[in-house]
Parts: C-alpha cells; sequence; structure tokens
C-alpha cells in the first residue's frame, strides 16, 4: 500500500526493494510533475550489480511500486537490467 506522502523528499534514502526482497539500491532523487504536483518516478543510484549491469543508476517509474514505509518495495522489477537497454 502507497502511504500519503507529506513531501516527496520523504522517499530520498529509502532503500529500494524487488517483490522478492532482493534490495536494488537507495533513492537518489525523485522525478516530479510539477504541474500536476506528482511524483512520477524515483531515482535509484548504485544499484545491485546482480541487477542492474555495473550497478548503473536507475529510473523507476512510480507505478512499479508496492508499498512505501521505512523501505520501498517495488511491485515490478525485470530479472535483470542490461547496459544496452535490454531488459532480461
Amino acid at each position: 500500500m502507497i502511504t500519503m506522502l507529506e513531501e516527496s523528499s520523504e522517499l530520498i534514502g529509502l532503500q529500494v526493494y524487488t517483490k522478492e526482497g532482493i534490495f536494488l539500491g537507495t533513492v537518489d532523487n525523485v522525478v516530479m510533475d510539477i504541474e500536476e504536483g506528482e511524483v512520477n518516478g524515483i531515482f535509484v543510484g548504485e544499484t545491485n550489480p546482480l541487477l542492474v549491469e555495473e550497478s548503473k543508476s536507475t529510473l523507476l517509474p512510480f507505478r512499479w511500486i508496492s508499498a512505501i514505509g521505512d523501505i520501498i518495495i517495488l511491485r515490478h522489477f525485470p530479472e535483470r537490467i542490461s547496459i544496452s537497454g535490454e531488459s532480461e
């Protein structure tokens, strides 16, 4: 369940996990739709090399988030992301 956020900055620093409980990384930044005042995505830096090739930073759509609390749990994440941009 996604709870109401007072400020989008509350997301920064939260750890992100897949629905299987695998650590992906930590939220570095938030992508906002200024006109709508909504969060569109989260930017995760220094990602888990088991999930993202070369631990590249990754932008995740907000719709992929299942729950926000002390951590963020994703409802969807590809098995692995390669540098070429192809999901496995």
